[in-house]
C-alpha cells in the first residue's frame, strides 16, 4: 500500500522563512532608528539531548536575523533559588529582551515558579500567567509559539477561518487551550476535546479545521477526519520500527530508507496513510508546525524588544 492520494500540503518551511525574513527586516530597522540589537536568552538546564539541539536551533535562528543570542548553560545539580536568581538577573538586564527557559525542567524544580518568575514583558514562551490572561481577554501580549505559529501558517496558505468549525484536540496550556482562544479571535466556532471526551471521532469529524496536540502516535485515523478538511498536526514522534512505518507510511521508500539507514523517521498525531485519503490540506511531519515554532518565537522576542522602548 503506498500514499496514494495527496492533499494539499501545508508548508510550513516555507511559512517559517517567511516569518524570519520579515523578523530580520524589523530587527535591522529597529537596530537602524533606535540602536538597539533585540536580546534573546535561553536558561537552559541540564544536558537533554533533546533540548540540546532546539537551544542551538534557535541560538542558530536568532543569530541570522540579527538577534543577539545567549545561552544561561546550568547544570541538572542546579538548585530552584539559583534557577530563580539567574531569570531575575536577566530580567534587570535591558539587553535581555527575551527570556525563556527551556523545558522539561528537573523533577526537583517547581516549574510553575520557575515561569512565573519571569518578567511578562520579557516571556517570550508566552507561557507567564499575565500573558495567558491578556490573550484570553483580548488584550496585547506575548502568545505562546506554537498556536500562533500555526494561526501564521492557516493565513500563509490563505484558508479561511471566520465561521468555520475548529475542532482542538488536546488542552495543554501550551497548545490546546491557547489555540482555542486564538481561533476565537478569529472568528472560528471552536470546540476543544480532550482524552475524556465522549465519542471523540464523531466531533472531530465535524470539524473543518482540526487541530491535532493530543501526544499520542497516529492516534488521529480517518474516522476523525471530516472529507475535506484542513488537518493540522502538532504531534512529533520517532519510528524506530520498520513494521511501524509502514503501519504508517505504506510502502514509502524514504520513510523505509530512513529508519533502515538512520535508525528512524518521524510521524505525528495524525495517521498519514488514513487521513490524507480525506483531508483537503495536511501538514507534513517534519516539516509542517516545528518550524513555526522558532519563527515566532523571533518574531515575539522582536515584538518584545520593540515594546521595551516604549516603556
Amino acid at each position: 500500500m503506498t500514499l496514494e492520494t495527496s492533499p494539499k500540503v501545508l508548508d510550513g518551511k516555507a511559512t517559517a522563512k517567511a516569518m524570519r525574513e520579515e523578523v530580520a527586516r524589523g530587527c535591522a530597522e529597529l537596530q537602524e532608528r533606535h540602536g538597539v540589537v533585540p536580546g534573546l536568552t535561553v536558561v537552559l538546564v541540564g544536558e537533554d539531548p533533546a533540548s540540546q539541539i532546539y537551544v542551538k536551533n534557535k541560538n542558530k535562528m536568532a543569530t541570522k536575523a540579527g538577534m543577539r543570542s545567549h545561552v544561561e548553560r546550568l547544570p541538572v545539580t542546579t538548585g530552584e533559588d539559583e534557577i530563580v536568581a539567574t531569570i531575575e538577573r536577566l530580567n534587570a538586564d535591558p539587553a535581555v529582551h527575551g527570556i525563556l527557559v527551556q523545558l522539561p525542567l528537573p523533577d526537583s524544580v517547581d516549574e510553575r515558579r520557575v515561569i512565573e518568575t519571569v518578567d511578562p514583558r520579557k516571556d517570550v514562551d508566552g507561557f507567564h500567567p499575565v500573558n495567558a490572561g491578556r490573550l484570553l481577554i483580548g488584550l496585547p501580549g506575548l502568545v505562546p509559539c506554537t498556536p500562533a505559529g500555526i494561526i501564521e501558517l492557516l493565513d500563509f496558505h490563505e484558508i479561511p477561518l471566520k465561521g468555520k468549525h475548529a475542532v482542538v484536540v488536546g488542552r495543554s496550556n501550551i497548545v490546546g487551550k491557547p489555540m482555542a482562544v486564538l481561533l476565537l479571535r478569529r472568528h472560528c466556532t471552536v470546540t476543544v476535546c480532550h482524552s475524556r471526551t465522549a465519542d471523540l471521532p464523531g466531533i472531530a469529524s465535524q470539524a473543518d479545521i482540526l487541530i491535532a496536540a493530543v501526544g499520542r502516535m497516529g492516534m488521529v485515523t480517518s474516522e476523525f477526519v471530516r472529507p475535506g478538511a484542513v488537518v493540522i498536526d502538532v504531534g512529533i514522534h520517532r519510528i524506530e520500527d520498520e513494521a511501524d512505518c509502514r503501519r504508517f507510511y505504506g510502502d514509502d521508500p524514504d520513510r523505509l530508507r530512513a529508519v533502515r539507514k538512520k535508525g528512524a523517521t518521524l510521524v505525528g498525531d495524525v495517521h498519514p496513510l488514513e487521513v490524507r485519503a480525506k483531508a483537503a490540506w495536511l501538514t507534513p511531519v517534519p516539516g509542517g508546525v516545528g518550524p513555526l515554532t522558532i519563527a515566532q518565537l523571533l518574531r515575539n522576542t522582536l515584538d518584545a524588544a520593540r515594546r521595551s522602548i516604549e516603556r
